[in-house]
């Protein structure tokens, strides 16, 4: 009787151990794949895009507060924000855009107040521009609207949306419109 209370002492012990062990690793895994994927404000750096509002957007990007987030973003704070990035933009960010040669790099934002936001959808591309970072002209010709730099260094390739009137606008269009022209 002893011996077989021993055994089933050992096999509890055993059980504890193992769930322990196994307990450890499904935290080690589950924090490995969270350093790869949405981080709490919408970011995922490894795929180079964001999912989250304006407001989480802020909190990511200037580490403040929701409150002060929300102060700043005003009517867009809860607006649906959607960026993609490439990997030059994450270079030129690493060195501060002072490559002589220039970067390729683009990025695209997307904006969705219609629902519970500022009642404004707005798409935009910008990307880097030889033109912007030498001379502040855009290189590229203006299809509709007026072509504009803006960060410095950057061309505002596409500007259009709706704003709570719901009537379609285009801000601006330049050709050539896509990302490998600049």
């Amino acid at each position: 009787m002893t011996t077989r209370i021993l055994w089933l002492k050992k096999s509890t012990w055993l059980a504890f151990f193992v769930s322990l062990i196994a307990s450890f690793l499904m935290t080690a895994v589950t924090h490995a794949q969270t350093d790869k994927g949405f981080d709490e404000f919408g970011y995922n750096k490894t795929a180079r895009n964001f999912v989250g509002t304006g407001s989480s957007w802020c909190q990511g990007k200037l580490h403040w507060t929701k409150a002060k987030c929300d102060a700043y973003m005003g009517a867009y704070a809860s607006d649906k924000l959607i960026m993609k990035w490439n990997g030059e933009w994450d270079r030129g960010n690493a060195e501060k855009w002072t490559d002589p040669n220039g970067y390729a790099a683009w990025t695209d934002n997307e904006w969705n107040g219609r629902a519970n936001g500022s009642g404004e959808i707005w798409h935009y591309k910008i990307a880097w521009d030889k033109g912007c970072a030498v001379n502040k002209v855009p290189s590229g010709e203006a299809v509709k609207g007026s072509a504009y730099c803006l960060w410095g260094p950057f061309a505002m390739l596409q500007s259009q949306g709706s704003g709570a009137d719901k009537v379609h606008y285009w801000d601006v269009l330049l050709k050539p419109a896509g990302y490998g022209a600049y």
